[in-house]
């Protein structure tokens, strides 16, 4: 079992969710929600299904991730113009002060959750990773 990937994965996935529980600065913000409200400070307004594309993230986690993020005022959604069906999604003002703050604490968070590996196994560790992810 100690080396099975899922396994191993599922350790280093609490691993680091533990490490961004204690350092993300939001005891209510959760690493999904981080990183939707990330992407929508690249990316500026988008439709829900796009924000999921970018994410990683399927209709049903998306829409409840959004749901969450709205209910804090930290998104905003509206219809969009040209075609009613379409939820188009911006940062709040307190999204964007929430996620300005929250930047720094990510990469502290990587860093921890990486802090195990030297620098060439961090950065070898982050393109295998990237290489199974898609």
């Amino acid at each position: 079992m100690e080396r099975q990937v899922g396994h191993l994965l599922r350790c280093a996935h609490q691993r680091h969710t533990a490490i961004f529980q204690r350092r993300i600065g939001d005891r209510h913000l959760t690493p999904v929600q981080f990183a939707a409200l990330v992407k929508l400070y690249d990316l500026g307004e988008v439709s829900q299904n796009q924000l999921g594309r970018n994410t990683a993230m399927d209709a049903s986690t998306m829409q409840g991730v959004i749901k969450r993020l709205a209910s804090r005022g930290l998104i905003q959604r509206k219809a969009d113009p040209n075609d009613r069906r379409r939820l188009l999604l911006n940062l709040s003002e307190e999204g964007k002060k929430v996620v300005e703050l929250a930047i720094p604490s990510g990469l502290i968070i990587t860093n921890s959750t990486l802090s195990p590996l030297s620098e060439d196994e961090k950065k070898t560790f982050v393109e295998l990773l990237a290489k199974i992810s898609h």
